[in-house]
Parts: structure tokens; C-alpha cells; sequence
């Protein structure tokens, strides 16, 4: 796998980050450059997703996928991949004919990231399998990777929120509420999609 040395080029280039608990955007990062832009990812890009929060726990961590939801720091996200170099964190890209958000897999079997910003969902953060239906309110579209490289959901950031299964934090959508579904000590974080070159394929519990 290629992500530990893009790992570490991305970490080195990347400045402290600070938001309010609820950003609708963190602050923006400067990637080392002149102008503080970053090119764009080519539209069949495979990416993994680097929470940025300086100061933080999760600063640097890599997203999970497991049990239909979306983690940082779990200790095993228990993914079927073709490659055991690097199954604990996932691989996603961007449908360009759907402009939806997936897992990387070579299966023809999808799983399809979405998200429920509504008063019931609070930004709940999560996928489904094959024809599995996205919950009533679930949002499939909207994702968009910005020329900085960090993901937004028709520009809303995330929260990370610890206390989670196996002590891992748990990955939320911004939706107003500083703690959705009676989480405590939520933060927002920015989100660096990292290009993969060698992208490992798997199958995420579900």
C-alpha cells in the first residue's frame, strides 16, 4: 500500500486546525503552497480520509468503516480486503455519474456512504450494502472533495465524538447539534481526502 508515505507528505504539509464545536466548516488548511490551494483529485481518484484537529486525539486519525457506520481509532474494523497490509482503514471514491460518496471495492456489491441531518438523524454518518435502502432522510448526494482537498456534504464538515464501541470515536455529519444522539465532548474536525494509488479492495461489516 501506498498510503503510509502519502501519510506522511500530507501530515507534513498540513497547518494546525481550530473551529468551534460546531463548525459548519473548520478553518481552512494551507497545505504548504504559495496560495494555500492544493490541485484536485482526478474524478476516479481512490482516497482515504484523514481527520484533521490539531491539538487533538483524533488529529491525523483515518476513517473506518464497520457496522454500517463510520469510525476513527477502532481497533479492528474487521473489513474482508483483498490485501491484510492495510485493512484497518478505508478506501473511498466518488460515483461521477451518481455523485455519490462509496467504499472501494472491486465487487460488484456496493456500499454507499450517507448521511441523516434531520432533527431524528442529527447527522448520523453511515452506509449501506447492495440495494439496502439509505434511511428515510438520508442524504446519498452532495459530496464534493474542494481544490484543498477536504470533503463537505453541500458544505458541511463532521464531528468526531469519543466513547464509542471499543473506545473508538464515532464520525458524525455537522448539523447543528454540538452532540448529536447524546454524545458528550464532540469535536468538528476538517476532512483530508488522501489519494491512493494502490488502493486495497474490501467488503465492510455490516
Amino acid at each position: 500500500m501506498q498510503f503510509t508515505n502519502a501519510l506522511a507528505v500530507a501530515a507534513s504539509l498540513i497547518t494546525a486546525v481550530s473551529g468551534a464545536a460546531v463548525p459548519q466548516l473548520i478553518t481552512r488548511q494551507n497545505n504548504g503552497t504559495t496560495n494555500g490551494t492544493a490541485p484536485g483529485l482526478p474524478a476516479d481518484a481512490k482516497f482515504q480520509l484523514m481527520a484533521l484537529r490539531s491539538a487533538s486525539e483524533v488529529h491525523f486519525s483515518i476513517f473506518q468503516a464497520a457496522k454500517s457506520s463510520i469510525f476513527l481509532q477502532l481497533p479492528n474494523q474487521n473489513a474482508t480486503c483483498d490485501s491484510t497490509e492495510d485493512d484497518d482503514s478505508a478506501t473511498f471514491y466518488l460515483n461521477q455519474d451518481d455523485g455519490g460518496l462509496y467504499l472501494y471495492a472491486a465487487s460488484a456489491t456496493p456500499q454507499q456512504l450517507y448521511a441523516d441531518r434531520s432533527g431524528m438523524g442529527q447527522g448520523k454518518l453511515g452506509y449501506t450494502t447492495g440495494a439496502q435502502p439509505a434511511p428515510r432522510n438520508g442524504e446519498r448526494t452532495g459530496w464534493k472533495v474542494d481544490q484543498y482537498g477536504d470533503l463537505t456534504l453541500d458544505g458541511s464538515s463532521f464531528l468526531a465524538c469519543p466513547n464509542s464501541i471499543e473506545g473508538s470515536w464515532s464520525v458524525w455529519i455537522s448539523s447543528g447539534v454540538a452532540n448529536p444522539a447524546g454524545n458528550t465532548d464532540c469535536l468538528g474536525i476538517a476532512v483530508r481526502a488522501v489519494q491512493i494509488t494502490d488502493p486495497n479492495s474490501c467488503s465492510y461489516t455490516s
